[in-house]
């Protein structure tokens, strides 16, 4: 099913360039194992040391690696801190995927190759872009993958395409040492239901409609994935499925327009946010929502196009609560979905009134950010909105990106707007921000990361994707004050390429790691040679 494993020893690397007078090097002790750091997909990594504001310039920060790899990296980098490999020590490990179905095992300070893994079968290749201009020239990784460090797993899911023209979408798991294949499932599914693309009363996942873009969630012992179309090419739906992250046995699967059409996951890459009760929110895409409901206020023929959706994981998925903008279907008739975007979940907070508030945040096409009650979220209204907050005019542009959040703020980054900080006091989303980036960022906009330490020294780091790619840092308390970005040195020296879509930059352990259109780029502290000594008297 899979290539055979090639394990290559720390004397070869990926095409690693590092200039002369650079290093890289790392502190150790902090993991990425998932999209945007945690589960709660905040973007936030509050252990970071050696980046700060006051080291982050283009005089002593910059680019300081460029690994090449065998396709694009759309999936978000992940990291682990002193990996025990077997016969070689330990080391930090940097794990890229790319488009061209393939996983790697980087040591993350010197960009040598621990191991690489073509995940295709004899006779297969990456699937091709599905006549849709999204994900090109080849579709094979996209989703970010998850990390159990605890069972030395990887997660991955593959799309492939064999001789005959047959489509096949797989979820393996590799070991992190090695990346040996440990597990191995096919991806199928079929519900009741009478949505689109179903026969005989049934509803089945057919492989060549779908990718999974959304970011793979690892939770209480299962791994979700969450699926979306090639454009909104039909027949497709709204699938979310559950696997048991030690077996790869299918645990549950829900559809979220079983009776309907489209709905799928697409979030800019987002994986689905989970809080610590087990429940997952997620933003849908434009589809079939029922406007007539039934005595809970649920949908009477369980269709959610356009929703932000709490979905428990207690037995089985179900829809637990949901919130739908009151011209839910007009929205999708016109395209405004708002799945276009990333949710993610904030921490406790308490309200003017000192009660606790468990709260959800996403935005979409319509440029409305949604600040919703976890507890309740607000269902569906003919006429208005029934939601914990409703801001308009707060962002300049529709949504293509994940917000992160730290320090009780709120940073988003719309397409066509500068990058934004937005207070959230007394449990409230401020609706004006207090700050933003001078610089604007075209479509698609930016998911931003966040390095700080505890509540110091707060940075802000956000990929401009269009065109040439550039990684911008700003300061966490005014993103007026821009301490660095990749096009300031002069000769080009920090340039890394073409941008990819949605990538997100992984902040970990004094670097930036950045997925590429050709590899991933490397950012860090830069070794400046001591100045040549002038006027020197020597005694005879």
């Amino acid at each position: 099913m899979r290539s055979a494993l090639r394990y290559i020893g720390l004397a070869a690397t990926a095409a690693v360039w590092i200039a002369a007078g650079r290093r890289v090097t790392s502190t150790g002790g902090v993991d990425v194992v998932t999209f945007h750091n945690d589960n709660a997909r905040t973007g936030q990594n509050l252990s970071e040391t050696s980046l700060t504001p006051s080291t982050v310039n283009a005089t002593t920060f910059g680019r300081v690696g460029l690994y090449a790899l065998d396709g694009k990296v759309d999936a978000q980098p992940l990291y682990l801190s002193a990996v025990a490999i077997p016969g070689q020590g330990a080391h930090n490990i940097l794990y890229a995927a790319t488009e061209h179905d393939s996983v790697y095992a980087l040591d993350a300070d010197s960009g040598a190759v621990i191991w690489h893994d073509a995940l295709l079968g004899q006779g297969e290749s990456p699937s091709d872009g599905r006549s849709c201009s999204q994900v090109v020239p080849e579709i094979g990784i996209t989703s970010t993958p998850v990390i159990d460090r605890s069972r030395g797993i990887i997660y991955v899911v593959t799309m492939a395409k064999n001789g005959s023209g047959q489509y096949v979408q797989r979820l393996f798991g590799l070991d992190i040492t090695s990346g040996a294949q440990l597990l191995l499932t096919d991806v199928t599914a079929s519900v009741p239901g009478s949505g689109a693309g179903g026969s005989g009363g049934m509803v089945t996942f057919d492989p060549k409609q779908y990718e999974e873009r959304a970011a793979l969630l690892l939770l209480n012992g299962n791994v979700i994935t969450a699926w979306t179309s090639h454009c909104d090419i039909d027949p497709y739906t709204g699938w979310i499925m559950s696997y048991d992250a030690a077996t790869l046995t299918q645990t549950s699967v829900l559809n979220a327009t079983a009776n309907g059409s489209r709905g799928a996951f697409w979030m800019a890459g987002d994986g689905p946010a989970a809080d610590s009760s087990g429940n997952i929110y997620l933003l849908e895409g434009n589809g079939t929502f029922d406007a007539a409901l039934d005595g809970n206020g649920f949908p009477i023929h369980g269709n959610y196009g356009n929703a932000f959706l709490k979905v428990s994981t207690a037995g089985h998925l179900a829809v637990a609560d949901y919130f739908e903008m009151f011209n839910s279907v007009s929205e999708s008739n016109a395209d405004q979905d708002l799945g276009s975007g990333g949710a993610i979940v904030l921490p406790d907070l308490v309200d003017a009134n000192s009660q606790v508030r468990h709260l959800a945040v996403g935005a979409g096409k319509d440029a409305h950010l949604y600040v919703v009650d976890r507890d309740a979220m607000g269902k569906w209204n003919s006429s208005s909105n029934l939601i914990y907050q409703d801001l308009t005019g707060a962002l300049g542009g529709g949504v293509f990106s994940t917000p992160a959040y730290f320090n009780g703020t709120l940073y988003y980054g719309a397409s066509g707007d500068a990058l934004k900080a937005f207070p959230v006091v007394n449990a409230r989303v401020a609706a004006t921000a207090a700050s933003k980036s001078a610089r604007t960022f075209t479509y698609p906009g930016t998911t931003p990361g966040i390095s700080a330490s505890g509540s110091t020294n707060g940075i802000v780091w956000a990929v401009e994707n269009t065109g040439t790619a550039v990684l911008h840092a700003y300061d966490a308390r005014d993103l007026s004050h821009e301490l660095y970005n990749s096009s300031q040195a002069a000769g080009g020296r920090d340039n890394f390429g073409g941008g990819n879509k949605f990538i997100t930059p992984t902040i970990v352990n004094g670097h930036v790691y950045v997925g590429t259109s050709t590899g991933v780029a490397v950012f860090g502290a830069l070794v400046v040679p001591p100045a040549s000594p002038t006027n020197l008297h020597v005694v005879p």
